[in-house]
């Protein structure tokens, strides 16, 4: 065997190359040095190359043993770090207890060594600690301590994830503009290729998944295509998979989404064994992309993956059952999403659903509440996002307590605020909210407009919801609200305009049967208006592609 030196040196310069399969190979292959030094840093090696290649049970077994060694050795800044990467990797896993365990551990190894990158390290994982324990002063605190500690060291990798640290806590402290100040000082960190792999590939998820929380689209897209680009130069790391669950948000978001679907698939395979927790999280993008979709068979089938990973269900399941029709599940879920979820970023992406969910089951003042809710959260977290979906629930609230007028006044502005944030989907689903109000105040020519616009947007994500136009429903198309498919034409050609007279020679039937046909249709979907009916086949594809004229 050549000497440990320069069986390592192969190894380090592999791993500088960020050849992962590499460095593991040649690591692995030199195991059991007599020399505990170099078999404590073989070890080591081994650990970073298998936690890149996504083998996280690999990485803890060789770190531990690693650590072991280390602390034989009397080398107690290394066993201290290795005790810190050990915590990282249990939390990745969803081991909160035993990553506390590690912490406690790393602490007693660098006790008197607070002057140290290791250390800095050891105060960041606490400081996620007591971030994830809503103790954000305290996280906050420890965070500036490492910027401050790292800035003397001249460690750009602990500064920046120092920054990107103390950016998330400011953003869960209700103060969104300081915290993507600093979230964006980090990233220049990474832009200009000061940083190593894994602080690169944190901030950067990090980043992504703030521009998510405050719906900060427009600086999404501005580091999105930077991600991208590091993803593609370390296509067998952890961390691209966690930022494609961002990605596919963000691309769904824009109303790409096929796109989004590809990439929250790649991310549920990336993260399905290293990752778990999160594999679920991609696992309901999958899900939520395929409900927009209408195919609800495969939203169906990804959501249950997500419950089986998860163990609960999900908000977005939530809005497949309303579109199934299972109004009272979609209420169940929605309930108790909103009894788990205490966090206000996290209130604020459920309240909208529930308000549809609400108005769904017809408790109006449960929705109302909703509203006022989340209009008080958004007072402090001033998202583009959330106001255009507050605007959104509110008109759906006024519509529901016989407003139009109302109504037409908030929807106006909400869908002018999806329409300036450039985000297809949601503004297509408003449109149809206001197309909804306009035919309730009597204004055919303007609802008739809205709702073509409507089913334009939902076609250029492939919603597959399109303008007027009478052509046969596809037999393949599931429909939601356990109509059948007469109920379908019928409900179609009532959202053209049409009167029981015209449904009725349209569809050879009588007035009679076409007025049986709308109560049935009524109480199924929860309506009791044709507006709201109209509203209802363009939200939910019950329109058909194909033809836009009159």
């Amino acid at each position: 065997m050549p000497p440990g030196g320069s069986v390592l040196g192969e190894v380090r310069a592999a791993a500088a190359r960020h050849d992962w399969a590499r460095s593991y190979e040649a690591a692995d292959a030199a195991r059991g040095f007599d020399d505990s030094a170099l078999e404590a840093e073989r070890l080591d090696l081994l650990a970073d190359a298998a936690w890149w290649l996504g083998r996280l049970d690999d990485c803890i077994t060789a770190r531990e043993a690693a650590y072991r060694l280390y602390d034989d050795l009397g080398e107690t800044r290394s066993a201290g770090q290795c005790a810190v990467w050990l915590a990282e990797h249990h939390a990745f896993k969803g081991h909160a207890a035993i990553a506390g365990a590690w912490l406690r551990r790393a602490r007693r190894s660098l006790e008197g060594d607070e002057d140290s990158v290791a250390f800095g390290a050891l105060l960041l994982r606490e400081a996620e600690m007591a971030h994830g324990r809503g103790g954000l002063d305290v996280a906050l605190a420890i965070a500036e301590q490492v910027v401050q500690l790292a800035r003397r060291l001249r460690s750009f990798d602990l500064e920046a994830e120092a920054l990107q640290t103390a950016g998330r806590v400011l953003i869960d402290r209700r103060q969104p503009a300081e915290g993507m100040a600093r979230l964006d000082e980090a990233m220049l960190f990474a832009v200009e290729g000061r940083l190593g792999p894994y602080s690169t590939g944190k901030v950067y998820c990090s980043m992504i998944g703030a521009c998510e929380d405050v719906g900060d689209y427009d600086r999404a897209d501005e580091w999105t295509e930077a991600a991208q680009r590091w993803a593609q130069e370390h296509p067998f790391s952890i961390f691209p998979g966690v930022c494609r669950v961002h990605r596919a948000i963000i691309l769904k978001r824009r109303g790409a989404l096929r796109e989004a679907e590809q990439e929250a698939a790649r991310a549920c395979e990336e993260l399905q064994r290293s990752r778990p927790v999160t594999s679920a999280s991609a696992w309901i993008e999958v899900g939520d992309i395929c409900r927009r979709l209408g195919e609800l068979e495969r939203a169906e089938r990804a959501f249950a993956k997500a419950q089986e990973i998860s163990g609960s269900s999900c908000a977005p399941l939530a809005l497949l059952r309303l579109a199934q029709g299972k109004v009272e599940a979609a209420d169940a879920i929605i309930q108790a999403c909103m009894e788990r979820a205490t966090a206000p970023l996290a209130r604020i992406d459920l309240l909208p659903i529930g308000v549809q969910v609400a108005v769904a089951v017809g408790d109006v003042d449960r929705a109302s509440a909703a509203v006022d809710e989340l209009a008080e959260l958004l007072d402090a977290f001033d998202s583009p996002t959330g106001r255009a979906a507050l605007g959104a629930a509110h008109g759906r609230v006024l519509l529901a307590r016989g407003d139009p007028q109302g109504a037409r006044v908030v929807l106006l502005d909400a869908l002018s605020r999806w329409q300036e944030l450039k985000v297809p989907y949601e503004a297509a689903t408003t449109g149809t909210l206001l197309g909804q109000a306009q035919r309730e105040c009597g204004d055919d020519e303007a609802a008739t407009a809205t709702f073509r616009a409507a089913a334009a947007l939902f076609d250029q994500v492939g919603a597959g919801i399109l303008a007027d136009g009478p052509a046969p429903i596809v037999a393949a198309r599931p429909r939601p609200g356990g109509l059948t498919e007469r109920e379908v034409e019928v409900v179609r050609l009532v959202a053209k305009g049409l009167s029981n007279q015209e449904i009725a020679t349209a569809l050879f039937l009588s007035v009679k049967t076409v007025s049986r046909h709308l109560s049935n249709i009524f109480t199924k979907i929860g309506v009791t208006s044709r507006a709201a009916a109209t509203a209802f086949a363009f939200e939910h594809g019950l329109m058909e592609r194909g033809r836009t004229n009159e």
